[in-house]
């Protein structure tokens, strides 16, 4: 029996070996069901959302998975990896690059006058304001420059059949199919390799809720239609909780005695009482009496290494549009710059981007130390700082809210006691 069992296991590695040689070189280990057989299961959800079978066979005419994407959830794969999102994977100051916001605010500039009419008559429909539309075309286009690549049904098929979100994948996915049955041309899909569609790149669910016709001619085409794509993103702004006339927030200068562990939503308060405590507007204007009243958490994205902000309902908002903290500040501090604003007053201060199983890792043994995590995803956001801080001012060591290799040490010195 034991013998069976060596010549069993020695069968099964040496076939996991071969499973892995494609072509003379190393390929992904593949899942255990077949491609065909997840999109055959993919059919009844299809068809109960309205897609005919001929536009569900043409849509997966030759489309085979691509393993080469990020967010897979596979056996060689690392089960953290951010390594497809620059907003996890750069510093602040690199992924905020002074010359690259300058060169887009100029950029912007002349972008917003040239679509001026339309960008005036979208804000007066939504309520977002034309800086912001702008800006979030120059992350997402590089004004009109960036064409995605990918082919977005092989991208959420993929995503949907070994992706680690898979429920929210295969939505995305009869989505997308669901735009093919309305009309949209299967060329027109091209996207990102999360599958996020349009010239200013977003999910087909959010096409099927918020899109609109931006430019008056009776059509929907977020591809090649500069008004609809700007009135399809400030819809779904509009729709997550944008607030008319409010600013994303401001930069702010914090007093001697606050540190990072005050970062969060959690913490959020009236502006006024951040100004009682001592927090001040960068740059020395003050607060309008309106402002005051508005309420906002404090956001330090380089923990103790660069500036801090007053985040308000609109920077949250962007947050939904894409849920990273630097993306969020990115879009407001470029359309600050479109508005005739510069870079921040505090400069960015020489600092490391951890790894991002020392994120993780640092996460686990904080979590087990009391310090509640939102999640353990490995990536740095406000509430890992926050909890950082927290750690560190209980553990009397230097407050940075910042993921390092010695932080974890001392965590893991205090979750071993």
């Amino acid at each position: 029996m034991r013998l069976s069992r060596l010549i069993q296991g020695f069968a099964t590695t040496l076939a996991l070996g071969l499973a892995v040689i494609v072509g003379g070189q190393a390929a992904t280990a593949r899942p255990a069901t077949d491609f065909k057989t997840f999109v055959e299961g993919v059919w009844p959800d299809a068809k109960a959302a309205g897609v005919s079978r001929k536009t569900f066979d043409a849509a997966f005419k030759g489309v085979e998975p691509d393993y080469t994407i990020p967010d897979l959830d596979l056996p060689d794969r690392p089960k953290i990896d951010n390594s497809g999102q620059a907003e996890f994977t750069k510093t602040a100051a690199d992924y905020l690059s002074a010359p690259y916001l300058e060169k887009l605010g100029v950029q912007g500039r002349a972008f917003l006058k040239d679509h001026e009419a339309a960008l005036k008559r979208i804000e007066a429909l939504t309520g977002v304001d034309r800086f912001t539309l702008v800006a979030i075309w120059g992350r997402e286009t590089a004004y009109g420059s960036y064409h995605p690549p990918k082919d977005a049904i092989r991208m959420l098929a993929t995503l949907a059949y070994t992706g680690k979100r898979k429920d929210k994948f295969r939505e995305e996915l009869v989505a997308a199919l669901k735009m093919l049955q309305m009309g949209v041309p299967r060329s027109d899909m091209r996207s990102s390799w999360a599958g996020a569609v349009g010239l200013t790149q977003a999910m087909p669910t959010e096409y099927l809720q918020f899109a609109i016709d931006g430019d008056g001619d009776g059509k929907i085409d977020i591809w090649r239609s500069v008004a609809d794509a700007l009135a399809f993103t400030a819809k779904q702004l509009e729709g997550k909780g944008w607030v008319r006339g409010a600013r994303w927030g401001y930069e702010v200068i914090a007093p001697d005695h606050a540190d990072c562990s005050l970062e969060g939503p959690p913490d959020a308060r009236p502006i006024a009482d951040w100004v009682r405590m001592g927090f001040k507007r960068a740059g020395g204007k003050p607060f309008s009496r309106d402002e005051l009243q508005q309420e906002a958490y404090l956001m330090m994205p380089g923990g103790a290494y660069g500036p801090a902000f007053l985040a308000g309902q609109n920077f949250r908002v962007i947050r939904l549009y894409n849920t990273s903290d630097l993306y969020a500040l990115f879009v407001g501090n470029l359309s600050d710059r479109i508005r005739g604003g510069g870079n921040f007053v505090t400069p960015w201060k020489n600092f490391a981007q951890p790894r991002t199983t020392t994120v993780h890792n640092l996460q686990v043994q904080l979590q087990k130390l009391g310090y509640p995590m939102d999640k353990i995803d490995g990536k740095i956001g406000s509430n890992t700082r926050k909890q950082i801080g927290l750690y560190q001012k209980a553990a009397r060591i230097k407050i940075d809210c910042w993921p390092s290799d010695s932080v974890l040490a001392s965590a893991n010195a205090q979750a071993n006691r």
